[in-house]
């Protein structure tokens, strides 16, 4: 899809509620940067996921410094930022360690927080490991099928099986 307002790639897609009517924005980043940062009347607007991307914006990450930080991935699930930017939900509970530098920002403009002040379980979570071992596990399943080592695969499988059969 193309920038509405040039030849370029639009890379943001904007949704806004006007008049009670959505209004489809379809715009590359230079012309999104100018749309996100121009003043406007509707004050209503600054705690929308529009605001926080032009502040996001502001900040400076540059498309390169975007595609490097897309790279990264989760030791443990193996989930890379990408993942997480484009299915909006992060592998396991060790990707807010991996990624915390990007996160709490994140965290901060949606909770105003960065401590959970709310409920907690009352007793720790049991099987943790297990559960982790399990994403580590479906993960290389996952890439063995990709790269076609169907021995290994079926091997993995098995093992996820057993572990699963263990669990009930």
């Amino acid at each position: 899809m193309k920038c509405q307002q040039c030849e370029k790639p639009a890379t943001f897609h904007i949704t806004e509620l006007t008049g009670g009517k959505p209004v489809e924005l379809h715009l590359c980043e230079t012309h999104a940067r100018q749309y996100l940062t121009a003043p406007s009347n509707e004050t209503a607007a600054v705690g929308s996921m529009a605001a926080m991307l032009a502040h996001q914006m502001a900040v400076g990450q540059t498309a390169e410094e975007l595609a490097q930080l897309d790279q990264q991935s989760c030791q443990v699930c193996g989930i890379t930022f990408y993942e997480f930017r484009s299915q909006g939900r992060l592998g396991c509970a060790h990707d807010y360690v991996g990624f915390q530098a990007q996160l709490e920002p994140l965290i901060l403009n949606i909770h105003g927080e960065l401590e959970h002040v709310g409920k907690r379980p009352r007793r720790p979570a049991v099987g943790s490991e297990k559960r982790t071992q399990l994403i580590r596990l479906r993960r290389t399943l996952k890439e063995a099928v990709e790269a076609e080592d169907y021995e290994q695969a079926s091997k993995l499988r098995d093992q996820i099986k057993q572990m699963e059969q263990e669990e009930k």
